[in-house]
C-alpha cells in the first residue's frame, strides 16, 4: 500500500500564510529546494485544493524546464510527470497535464487510491490537509520550518485534531530552515 504524504512549509509558528494570505517569505532556497524536490521525486500522485493547484499549476510552464536554476528546472520536471487530483466544486477543467478533477474529497476514495497506487501520494494545503490527517489517511508529516515569525494566519496543521505521531528525521539548513518528518502512529 502507497503511503500518503503531507507536507508543507511553514513558519516556526506554525502557519503556511501570513494573515494577508502572503506566503512569500517561504519561498525556498537552492538548498531547501533540493530537500524538497527529493521529497517529491517518488510522488506518483499529488492531491490539491483548487487554491493550490492554481499556485501549482505554474510549474506547468514550459520555460520552467529551461530554467538556469537547476533545482527549479528539477521540480518543474517532478510535477509535471506526477498525477494531481484536484478537489473542487468550481474549476471547470484543470489547466496541467496529468491532472483530473473531483467534485468533493471523499476518504474512502483516497483510502482505496493507496491500496491501488504503485507509488506514493502526497496531499498538499492546509485545508485538504487538514481533512486527510482528521480523516486517518495521513502516515508521513514532513514540515520544512522557515526562520520567520508571522504572527497569525493559516495554520500549516489541524487545530482540532489530536494525533500521536513520532520524528523520524530531522535535517538543518544553511538558511535557518529545518524539515522534520513524523510517522504518524496510528495510519
Amino acid at each position: 500500500m502507497a503511503k500518503l504524504i503531507y507536507s508543507a512549509i511553514a513558519s516556526v509558528d506554525g502557519h503556511v500564510a501570513d494573515s494577508r494570505g502572503s506566503f512569500d517569505w517561504a519561498v525556498p532556497d537552492a538548498e531547501v529546494h533540493r530537500s524538497i524536490n527529493e521529497l517529491m521525486r517518488p510522488i506518483g500522485t499529488h492531491l490539491y485544493g483548487r487554491r493550490l493547484y492554481e499556485v501549482m499549476q505554474g510549474w506547468a510552464a514550459p520555460a520552467l524546464l529551461a530554467d538556469p536554476a537547476p533545482a527549479v528546472r528539477d521540480f518543474a520536471e517532478i510535477w509535471q510527470a506526477a498525477d494531481k487530483v484536484v478537489y473542487s466544486t468550481t474549476m471547470a477543467a484543470p489547466a496541467a497535464e496529468r491532472t483530473r478533477l473531483e467534485s468533493r474529497f471523499d476518504p474512502a476514495a483516497v483510502r482505496a487510491l493507496k491500496v491501488s497506487a504503485t507509488a506514493d501520494l502526497l496531499v498538499g494545503g492546509a485545508d485538504l490537509g487538514g481533512q486527510a490527517i482528521a480523516a486517518g489517511l495521513v502516515d508521513e508529516l514532513h514540515l520544512y520550518l522557515v526562520p520567520m515569525l508571522v504572527g497569525g494566519g493559516t495554520p500549516a496543521l489541524p487545530v482540532d485534531v489530536r494525533l500521536p505521531i513520532a520524528l523520524v528525521h530531522q535535517q538543518s539548513f544553511d538558511n535557518g530552515t529545518v524539515h522534520l518528518r513524523y510517522a504518524v502512529q496510528n495510519s
